[in-house]
Formats: C-alpha cells, structure tokens, sequence
C-alpha cells in the first residue's frame, strides 16, 4: 500500500502533540479500546486537568469492548468526581467496563451515535491456584456481579431481577434497544444534536 506524507501544514510540533493539545483545547477525551490501568491513569488525569482548567463541559467519547472492571470503575468515578458537566458520547462498541464507564454520568448527558452497539454482562474471571484461593476469587465475582447489576439497575430503572436476568449471558443492545434500555439518553447523528 502506497502512503503518501504530506504535512498538512508546517509545523516542528509532532501531530501527536498537536492532536493531543486541539482535543484538551476541545474539551474532548477519548477513551477506545480495551481498559486498563493505563487508560484509567491517563483519562483520570485528562480529567483532573480539564477540570482544573474551567468548569466549562467536557465531551468523552467511548469505543471501547470492556476490560479491567476496577479501572473502569476508576473512570466511573472520576467522571462523578469532578465538578465539570461530562457527556459522553458512545460510538462503534461500548461493552462491558466500557458500558460501566458510559453509565457513569446522568442519562441526559448519555449520547449514543446511530450505529453503537451496548454489551451488558456479569463480570468473568481468570481463576487458578489452590482451591481455597479459586474459592476467594468466586466469592469476590460474585459480589462484584451483584454490585455492577445495582449500578446498572440505578443507572436504567430497570429492576435488579432483570438485570440479572438478562445479564447472566451476553447482552446485546442496538442503539434504539439501549435507548429503550435506559441505558442511553439521546441517539445523536451531529454534534449540534446535543444539548
């Protein structure tokens, strides 16, 4: 495949430098791909700055298929955190601590774009080592499957039953579905659409 480089204009900044700056100029923070303690550390301190900055809102936008539930639960909190209005705007996928993540400001500031895909589900986990350790670990996904399913049941309306109903297995929701879900507050085509 042939690229061709063309700086788009002179300039001795890197592009990285440059994006970087023209989103905090914007107020936006990305959050894509899999969560991670890294992504919790670098989104935490994108708010923490932002923040800093002006109380004017920020925008997050979320694309991301789920990963560590404690660094999305970091990213949860830090949106409640701070004292800016933060909309985030779900696109391409938002799943599991991804979901968490999007679920952590009120629903009127919850904006999906048309073709965003939710994924609700209990939490899963890697257990190995000596019975009583296995034993440990079942004990603390099942709590945290019982707390996530509160936090989504809050966050929705929907009751604490069919959350765990409909979460025992991958739950799947289109935009519109979400949206009736009471997962997602607005479904947004342009960025005047939110309010």
């Amino acid at each position: 495949m042939y690229y061709m480089e063309q700086p788009l204009k002179k300039s001795s900044q890197k592009p990285s430098y440059v994006w970087d700056k023209n989103l905090f100029t914007a107020r936006t923070v990305l959050i894509f791909g899999e969560i991670s303690m890294d992504i919790a550390k670098a989104v935490t301190g994108q708010l923490m700055a932002l923040a800093h900055e002006s109380i004017e809102p920020i925008k997050v936008i979320i694309n991301s298929p789920g990963g560590h539930v404690e660094s999305g639960d970091t990213i949860h909190d830090m949106l409640r955190f701070i004292d800016c209005k933060v909309n985030v705007i779900g696109t391409g996928w938002v799943a599991s601590a991804g979901a968490l993540i999007y679920l952590g400001v009120p629903k009127a500031q919850r904006y999906s774009l048309p073709n965003t895909r939710f994924l609700l589900h209990q939490p899963s986990g890697g257990m190995f080592g000596q019975a009583s350790d296995v034993e440990i670990q079942a004990r603390e996904i099942a709590k945290m499957k019982t707390r996530l399913n509160k936090l989504i049941s809050e966050e929705t309306g929907v009751s604490v039953e069919k959350i765990t109903q409909d979460t025992d297995r991958d739950y799947w929701l289109s935009a519109e579905e979400a949206k009736d879900y009471g997962v997602v507050g607005s479904i947004i085509h342009t960025i005047t659409d939110m309010v």
